[in-house]
């Protein structure tokens, strides 16, 4: 167990119990609304993947692309 598991802990068990319930609500929602890095990462690799279909499909090389990169930069 690590230094702050343990500092934790024992500040978790100073709290009346019905505290501590919060703290454990608290880490749960912490837990879920943390970004799932593998869906996310699968998620863009599959509309990387859909975007380059899109592209042969209509015939858009990566020229083209940083062609239109080019212009909106140079403001044309």
């Amino acid at each position: 167990m690590t230094d702050f598991e343990q500092t934790l802990l024992k500040e978790i068990s100073t709290l009346p119990e019905s505290r501590q319930a919060d703290v454990l609500a608290f880490v749960r929602f912490l837990k879920i609304s943390l970004p799932d890095e593998e869906k996310i990462r699968k998620e863009f690799q599959e509309a990387l993947a859909d975007a380059r279909s899109t592209a042969q499909n209509l015939n858009i090389t990566e020229e083209d692309i940083n062609n239109e990169i080019r212009a909106v930069r140079d403001g044309k």
